[in-house]
């Protein structure tokens, strides 16, 4: 009797029944490692949507000019950008405009008693270019104009209890921005991480107001561009921000970068922290295979007997082979299967945990490839561990079969 495909994969799934023990030691090795992969992946595709929200068509034309002075605009005014760089951009061939943001950290109380400290940011409302390439909305109330004083809008968590101060805040209500009020006149979206969300926004006019002095240049500037030769543009606006402010060539204590490259620098980090991680989890599942295969080789030495009857009534080498490679991929996709379900509860277990905690753009994504190509890689690595103990198996010879002890 020659065994046809539909009881070779019978045989297969019966011999791992009656080897459970073992063979979900083994399972549990490759589900692990494919858990580990999906978790990572997951999150890793839901940043990178992240990042490409911003890469909108709105933010391809724009330029963002940050001085060297410090890792956060604002908190540092050594090199500070100046209202003549602003006015040494603008007269830029290729710029269509520019504006400047103020950056600040206030200090902002609750009923005279509850003290915390904001990153405040100050705009111009006619060049409204920083929300365009962010593409934030209003979600409650409405934008700031020209001329609005003692004004002010917040990020969406001043909108909660307890997200930032006790008490929520809401239209109309006071807020206590260094020593003074300021009526509250909307809430930006959520964007998705506790510091974005917890800024508040007010007009270059009032900023200057409000710190005089104290206010020695702009956080960063914007500038809207000719995108047909972006980086003639870009060389022609760092040769003006080097006139205007007396600096060789190599010298520079600003940067010039366009959106989309700032963006794709994101991913380029992001690409490798997740592919390090990727490649430890990999390694896991290098050792899940050779597992696997010690698994198979124990598998064919123990039925050896059963692989000679089986060649004594007719069944043909390749038979064997099919037997053996298709446990072993079994088992994979057994793992494969485990260890995406596992790996999606771990994901939007913690996505969901991520999210409340206000890190909304760490939420993972579960695109229908990712399920797909997992499990097929479990199903490989499973089919490819036991490609050798199959092959060894069907090398066999029945007389020596039958008279193994």
């Amino acid at each position: 009797m020659v065994l046809i495909r539909k009881e070779i994969m019978i045989y297969s799934i019966r011999g791992i029944r009656h080897r459970a023990a073992r063979t979900s030691l083994t399972i549990l090795s490759i589900f692990l490692g494919i858990a580990v992969i999906f978790t990572f992946i997951s999150f890793g595709i839901g940043l990178y949507t992240y990042v490409n929200q911003f890469a909108t068509e709105s933010s391809a034309d724009k330029l963002m000019i940050i001085s060297k002075g410090s890792s956060a605009p604002g908190l540092d005014d050594t090199f500070a950008l100046t209202e003549t760089d602003l006015n040494a951009i603008e007269k830029t061939a290729g710029v269509y405009e520019a504006t400047g943001l103020y950056a600040k950290v206030a200090e902002v109380i609750q009923n005279d008693k509850i003290k915390k400290y904001i990153y405040l940011i100050s705009y111009d409302p006619d060049k409204p270019l920083f929300f365009e390439i962010s593409d934030i909305e209003i979600y409650k109330g409405v934008e700031l104009q020209k001329g609005d004083l003692g004004k002010v809008v917040l990020g969406y968590n001043y909108l909660l209890e307890d997200k930032i101060f006790p008490n929520a805040y809401d239209l109309n209500n006071k807020i206590n921005i260094q020593g003074k009020d300021y009526k509250v006149v909307g809430f930006y979206e959520p964007i998705g991480n506790p510091q974005d969300d917890s800024q508040i926004y007010m007009t270059n006019e009032e900023m200057k107001s409000l710190y005089g002095s104290d206010l020695k240049g702009y956080g960063y500037l914007i500038a809207e561009v000719d995108t047909r030769d972006i980086k003639e543009v870009i060389s022609a606006v760092e040769k003006s921000l080097r006139n205007s402010r007396n600096l060789d060539e190599g010298k520079e204590d600003f940067f010039v970068q366009s959106w989309e490259e700032l963006m794709a620098t994101y991913s380029t980090v992001l690409n490798g922290i997740i592919g390090f991680v990727i490649l430890i989890a990999l390694i896991s599942v290098l050792v899940s295979a050779i597992n696997t295969a010690n698994t198979m080789i124990t598998s064919v030495l123990e039925r050896v007997k059963e692989i000679g009857v089986m060649k004594a009534i007719g069944a043909k080498n390749s038979e064997i082979f099919l037997l053996f490679l298709f446990e072993s991929a079994l088992l994979g996709f057994i793992a494969g299967v485990l260890g995406v379900c596992f790996g999606w509860i771990i994901a939007s277990t913690a996505g969901k945990i991520l999210t409340s905690l206000g890190w909304g753009f760490l939420s993972p994504a579960y695109p229908l490839s990712l399920f797909i190509g997992l499990i097929f890689f479990a199903t490989l690595t499973g089919a490819i561990s036991g490609a050798f103990p199959a092959g060894k198996a069907s090398r066999i010879r029945p007389v020596d079969a039958l008279r193994y002890e």
